[in-house]
C-alpha cells in the first residue's frame, strides 16, 4: 500500500483506502480500479492524494458466479456451489449471444429455452450489482439495440416485480417477460427494423405487428406462463385504451405487461440507437413520470421511479453542464432533481430547471 499524488494517478490503479468527498461522502471505493473518469471526478474534488493497492494484480475486483456441478449421492442434486469467477457484464455479454442467436432462430427453430434459462438464472445470481441508472454494456454496436434492450429488459423487470410485491414464484418469469417481449421483431423486414429514416403509415403498421409475430412465436413454448406471452403481445397497451394492438384498458393488460411496458420505454429512451442518441436517464424518468397519468400504470410508475432514484447524501452525479456534484438533499416530491453540491456552491435541481442529472458517477 502507497500514497501516490493526484499528478501520478493513471487510469488501472487500485485504491486500497476509500476516498472521501469534503463533505464527508465515498467518492469512490476502496477496491476500485480507477477509470478516466474516476480521474475526472478526483480532479473535480481537488483530491491531493490517493491510496493505492500495489500489492495486487490490477483488475476488477471478482464476483463468483454459480456453476452446477456433478455431486455424490450424499448431496442433493439441484445443490450449486461457487467455482468460477464471473462478473454481471461477463454473464449480460453470454447472454446478448445467447438471445442474437435465439431470436434470429426463432422462426425456423424451437426457442433454446432450458439454455436461456439457465443463462438468464446465472445472470440473476448477479442482480445485486446491477444499478439500473450506472449499468451500461461494456460493448455495444448500435445494430444489436434490440438484443441489448431485451436484457436490460429482463434484469430491470425481475427488479421491479420484486419491488411491487409480486411473489417470488412471477420474479424469473417477469424477466422472461423483459427478455422476450420483442421477440415478434424476428419477423420484421430488417429494412424496416433498422431504417434509419422515420417510418412510412404502412411501415409503422408492420412494425406494430411484432406484439401479435411475438405472442405466436411463444404460444408453444414450454417453461414460461401465459403472462410472459401476454407481455410480448400487450407491452404497448396503456392504461386508457389507446395503446396497441387491441386497445386494452388497464383492467385487461397482464401485470408483466406493465412492468416491461415501463421498463422498455427507460431502457429504448437511454440507449444509443440507430437514429437517435442516448437520453439522460433522469430525463426519461421525468417522462414517465408524466405518462403515468393515462397512460401507464400510476402505483407500478411510482414505486419504480422511488426505487431508481433512492438517492443518498454522498452521491456523485455528473449534472448536463458537465460539472461534477456532490448530493447533499433529496426532496421526494422531486426524486429526480436533488440538491447537489458543486464547488462549495448548492444546486437546486427543482429551481435550476434548465440543468438535470446527466449520469451517477458513484454511489456512497
Amino acid at each position: 500500500m502507497a500514497s501516490l499524488s493526484i499528478l501520478e494517478v493513471k487510469p488501472g490503479i487500485k485504491l486500497s483506502k476509500d476516498v472521501h468527498t469534503p463533505l464527508g461522502g465515498v467518492l469512490l471505493h476502496k477496491g476500485t480500479v480507477l477509470l478516466p473518469r474516476d480521474l475526472d471526478i478526483l480532479r473535480a474534488f481537488m483530491v491531493q492524494s490517493v491510496d493505492i493497492d500495489n500489492s495486487l494484480p490490477e483488475g476488477s475486483k471478482a464476483v463468483f458466479s454459480k456453476k452446477k456441478v456433478e455431486l455424490d449421492s450424499s448431496v442433493a442434486p439441484t445443490q450449486e456451489i461457487v467455482s468460477t469467477y464471473s462478473t454481471l457484464h461477463d454473464e449480460y455479454d453470454k447472454m446478448i449471444i445467447l438471445i442474437k442467436s435465439a431470436q434470429q432462430a426463432a422462426i425456423a427453430a424451437d426457442l433454446p429455452i432450458y439454455e436461456l434459462r439457465n443463462q438468464l438464472d446465472t445472470m440473476i445470481y448477479h442482480i445485486k450489482d446491477y444499478n439500473l441508472l450506472m449499468f451500461s454494456p461494456r460493448s455495444m454496436n448500435e445494430h444489436d439495440y434490440i438484443y441489448h434492450n431485451s436484457v436490460l429488459c429482463a434484469l430491470s423487470s425481475y427488479q421491479l416485480a420484486k419491488w411491487i410485491g409480486l411473489p417470488q414464484k412471477d420474479w424469473m418469469q417477469a424477466a422472461f417477460a423483459g427478455l422476450f417481449h420483442d421477440l415478434g421483431n424476428a419477423k420484421i423486414d430488417p429494412t424496416i427494423l433498422y431504417k434509419p429514416q422515420p417510418l412510412t403509415a404502412s411501415e409503422i403498421e408492420e412494425m406494430r405487428r411484432h406484439t401479435t409475430y411475438g405472442y405466436q412465436i411463444l404460444k408453444n413454448v414450454t417453461a414460461i406462463n401465459e403472462g410472459v406471452r401476454l407481455a410480448a403481445l400487450q407491452h404497448h397497451e396503456k392504461v386508457d385504451g389507446s395503446g396497441y394492438p387491441l386497445h386494452l384498458d388497464g383492467s385487461k393488460i397482464h401485470v408483466y405487461a406493465k412492468i416491461v411496458g415501463i421498463v422498455d420505454i427507460f431502457h429504448a429512451m437511454t440507449l444509443n440507437r440507430l437514429y437517435r442518441k442516448s437520453q439522460s436517464p433522469y430525463m426519461v424518468l421525468e417522462q414517465i413520470h408524466s405518462e403515468a397519468f393515462g397512460k401507464l400504470d400510476p402505483s407500478i410508475v411510482q414505486t419504480f421511479i422511488n426505487k431508481v432514484t433512492e438517492f443518498h447524501n454522498g452521491m456523485i452525479v455528473r449534472l448536463s453542464n458537465e460539472q461534477i456534484g456532490e448530493i447533499v438533499f433529496t426532496d421526494r416530491d422531486h426524486p429526480t432533481r436533488p440538491m447537489v453540491s458543486v464547488s462549495g456552491e448548492i444546486v437546486n435541481l427543482t429551481q435550476q430547471r434548465q440543468l438535470y442529472i446527466e449520469e451517477v458517477l458513484s454511489t456512497k
